[in-house]
């Protein structure tokens, strides 16, 4: 079984960037893991309730195991020791085949920390490094495309509704960006191309990829994304 690694800054970053791949990954026989850096609070011990919150979410997008370390939110870049010391545990745990983490040119400081330290350790540690985008990401052009369908993105956004205590944050707009998200770096005759259902997508950059070649058969060893 092949696994997948998320690592994020807060709850919610998941879902938003990546909850249509998330579930993809599930339903085809990946191990997907999530690891958030905060439960969501300034305070060491966090909020119970955004902690719920994404155990919630991670039920419905069949996340396999969804764990979190206790970095004060907002305070990240002061403490990067307990951050680089928690995520090289997480690694030697999952040993992931693909890790997906923030992109590093991000105006949220968490994010870009977040990002600094994961990629310092994929590149050493798995494989397959891939960034998403997240609402505060500067100059990010995709150059993978998760093109998704209505099932899929309608429980993603059953998975965003799970954060409703994230009032200032109006879910609907992700669903929004989902479908228009193609259409914005894809020409429209590739678009068309499109099996009918595919409305939706979510979109990456390809930080590494590592194909090896079975001598034997020609075939490809380790993960696939198809």
């Amino acid at each position: 079984m092949k696994i997948v690694l998320v690592v994020v800054a807060h709850p919610d970053d998941a879902e938003i960037a990546m909850g249509m791949r998330l579930l993809w990954y599930t339903l085809n026989g990946f191990r997907v893991r999530v690891h958030c850096l905060t439960t969501g609070a300034p305070g060491p011990d966090g909020t119970p309730v955004r902690h719920e919150e994404c155990l919630a979410a991670g039920a419905l997008l069949g996340v396999h195991e969804y764990t979190f370390s206790s970095i004060p939110d907002t305070s990240f870049a002061e403490h990067r020791g307990r951050i680089k010391a928690d995520l090289v545990d997480v690694f030697h745990e999952t040993r992931p085949d693909i890790v997906y983490t923030h992109f590093p040119r991000d105006q949220h400081l968490d994010h870009s920390t977040t990002a600094q330290e994961t990629t310092s350790l994929a590149l050493r540690e798995a494989g397959n490094l891939t960034y998403f985008r997240s609402p505060y990401s500067v100059g990010f052009e995709p150059n993978e495309f998760f093109v998704g369908t209505q099932e899929l993105l309608d429980v993603k956004m059953r998975a965003l509704n799970c954060f409703a205590s994230q009032q200032q944050l109006d879910m609907d707009v992700f669903r929004k960006l989902a479908e228009v998200a193609h259409r914005q770096y894809v020409h429209h005759r590739v678009v068309e191309q499109f099996q009918q259902e595919s409305s939706c997508a979510e979109l990456f950059s390809i930080a590494r990829r590592v194909e090896v070649i079975d001598c034997a058969t020609g075939r490809q060893k380790g993960p696939t994304y198809e």
